[in-house]
């Protein structure tokens, strides 16, 4: 008998049942500014039988309940890039609403945390990778659980890094404060360099910085 497992190339994840599977389609942000993209998932999802719609704590709509032999032919009939879900690469980049939606934001977080996806969003790291960014103190992305957290103050940003809310939960370091947001993204890809070019096999951010020191890798990535 076959044991089936997940289909990473199809973006596709096995369910409980062992048989059908889950697919999320990137939706950066969460936010969806054409209308027609919700209405093309639900018309996917009911034409090809799937079980449920699932909202995700990644921003995404999860569509489940899908067969074997049904999972290209709902890529190919919604026409949207793979959510990365699973595997060794950056999983998502959660963005709050922040000054385009909400009014205690002091920061454009949406503007940055689109250009964060765009640079990172499925780029292969030594381990899964999770970006938060927030508008403001509030973080409502949850940035302090993240590998890599942004929030937004009065002053600028302060950018935490070595987040885990998964086993063995983490609070982040801060690695910086007060950075303009013209500035943050030179900071973020020393921080994803640093991290790719030493950390071990499936090792996460936060557990590197217990081996190497925070210190070491301030004057590393901040020099």
């Amino acid at each position: 008998m076959e044991v089936k497992k997940d289909l990473l190339e199809q973006g596709a994840i096995l369910q409980r049942d062992k048989n059908t599977y889950a697919i999320a389609p990137h939706i950066p942000g969460g936010i969806i500014l054409d209308f027609n993209i919700l209405r093309k998932i639900v018309d996917v999802a009911e034409k090809h039988g799937a079980q449920a719609l699932k909202l995700t704590s990644a921003q995404r709509i999860a569509i489940v309940g899908i067969e074997e032999n049904k999972i290209d032919d709902v890529w190919e009939d919604l026409g949207m890039d793979k959510g990365h879900a699973v595997g060794l690469c950056v999983r998502s980049v959660k963005i709050c609403p922040a000054t385009h939606f909400c009014k205690r934001a002091q920061q454009d977080a949406v503007t940055l945390g689109f250009e964060l996806d765009k640079r990172y969003h499925g780029m292969t790291l030594p381990s899964k990778f999770k970006i938060g960014v927030s508008g403001c103190m509030n973080s409502c992305s949850e940035s302090a659980v993240k590998d890599l957290g942004l929030i937004g103050t009065v002053k600028g940003y302060k950018i935490l890094i070595g987040g885990n809310a998964g086993i063995k939960p983490r609070i982040a370091d801060l690695l910086v404060e007060n950075v303009p947001q013209e500035d943050v993204l030179e900071i973020v890809d020393k921080v994803v360099t640093y991290y790719k070019e030493n950390a071990k096999n499936y090792e996460r951010l936060g557990t590197m910085i217990e081996r190497l020191g925070l210190e070491t890798i301030k004057q590393a990535v901040l020099a």
